[in-house]
C-alpha cells in the first residue's frame, strides 16, 4: 500500500515517521521543501509537488494549517495541486482541522474524481503524534473508515463519529474544551499564587480529585513551569475557537462560554503572545492582574 502524506510541520514530520517506522512505503510533500526533505533519511520519498506525491498513492494523508490551505493544496492547479494527480479509488483522509462545511465541500468535489474521502482531525499534540497516541476523530463513510484503520491505528486511536464533516464537529467540541480548560486552570493557578499558596502545590494538590485532567496534567505542569515553547500555538488555538463559533452560529446554537474564551485568547494574541503555546493563555490573564487596561 502506497501512502503520501501532504504537510510536514509541527504535526505531519512526527506522524510521517510513526508510518515509516511501521514499514509503509511513505512520499511526502511539504511547500517548504526542506521540511519534507528532513524526512528523506527516515525512508521517505520527497516529490516536487502535491500532483506528483499522490500520483501512486492509495492513501493521502493531509495534515495542514487550515482549511484554505487544504483547498489550495487539493485543488489549485497552479502548484500543482493533488486534484490532478489522484487516481480514482484513492482514499484522502485530511488529519488537519478545518470547518465541517468545508470537510464536506472538498468531500463532495473529491467525490466528482472518483476519490473516496474522511475527514480525521486529532488531539494530543506534538507529544501524541511521537508517541503514535492520537485521538482521531473520523467522519465519512463507514467502509472507508475500516479501510483506513490499520493505518490510523499506527498514529493513535481512530473512532468513526459520523458522516462527513462530523470529524471535523467532534475536533471543535474537543477544542472548546481544551480552550475553555486552559484558561480555568490559568485562572485557578493565578489566584492561589494571589493568595499566598504555592502554584505548583496546588497542582500537586488536585491531582486526582474532581479538578483532575489532563488540561491540569500537561498544561497546569507547563504553566508552574512558565514553559510556554510551543507545541500547539496560541493561534491555533485561536482559529478552532473562531471555527466552533462560525460552526454554531450555523445552527442556531449559542455558545458564551467559548465565546468569552475566544476573546481572551484575541486579547492575547494581540498581546503577543499568539506564538506560544496555547498554554500561554496564562501569560495574558498574569498581565490582566498587574495591567488590566492594556
Amino acid at each position: 500500500m502506497q501512502i503520501s502524506l501532504l504537510g510536514c510541520g509541527l504535526m505531519g514530520t512526527p506522524m510521517s515517521r510513526r508510518l515509516l517506522a511501521a514499514g509503509l512505503p511513505l512520499t511526502v510533500w511539504n511547500r517548504t521543501r526542506a521540511k519534507a526533505e528532513a524526512l528523506a533519511a527516515d525512508g521517505a520519498q520527497v516529490a516536487d509537488t502535491p500532483a506528483q506525491a499522490v500520483a501512486q498513492a492509495d492513501i493521502v494523508i493531509t495534515m495542514l494549517e487550515h482549511g484554505g490551505v487544504v483547498e489550495g493544496v487539493l485543488f489549485n492547479p497552479d502548484l500543482p495541486g493533488a486534484a490532478l494527480g489522484l487516481r480514482p479509488g484513492t482514499l484522502l483522509i485530511d488529519m488537519s482541522s478545518i470547518l465541517p462545511e468545508q470537510a464536506q465541500r472538498h468531500a463532495a468535489r473529491l467525490a466528482d474524481l472518483g476519490v473516496q474521502a474522511l475527514d480525521a482531525p486529532v488531539s494530543g499534540g506534538t507529544v501524541g503524534a511521537e508517541a503514535g497516541s492520537l485521538a482521531i476523530m473520523a467522519g465519512g463513510i463507514e467502509a472507508d473508515f475500516e479501510r483506513a484503520r490499520a493505518i490510523l491505528e499506527v498514529l493513535g486511536r481512530p473512532v468513526h463519529v459520523g458522516p462527513t464533516g462530523s470529524g471535523q464537529l467532534t475536533k471543535l467540541a474537543n477544542q472548546m474544551i481544551v480552550g475553555i480548560t486552559i484558561g480555568a486552570v490559568a485562572e485557578a493557578l493565578l489566584l492561589a499564587e494571589r493568595g499566598g499558596a504555592n502554584p505548583t502545590k496546588v497542582r500537586q494538590a488536585l491531582r486526582g480529585g474532581f479538578a483532575e485532567s489532563r488540561i491540569l496534567e500537561v498544561h497546569g505542569q507547563r504553566m508552574v513551569d512558565g514553559d510556554f515553547t510551543k507545541r500547539g500555538s496560541l493561534a491555533i488555538q485561536l482559529k478552532d475557537l473562531r471555527n466552533a463559533l462560525h460552526t454554531s452560529a450555523g445552527l442556531g446554537f449559542d455558545a458564551p462560554i467559548t465565546q468569552h474564551l475566544a476573546a481572551l485568547y484575541e486579547q492575547a494574541a494581540q498581546h503577543g503572545f499568539a506564538e506560544l503555546d496555547q498554554s500561554g493563555l496564562y501569560r495574558e490573564l498574569q498581565r490582566r492582574q498587574t495591567d488590566p487596561d492594556a
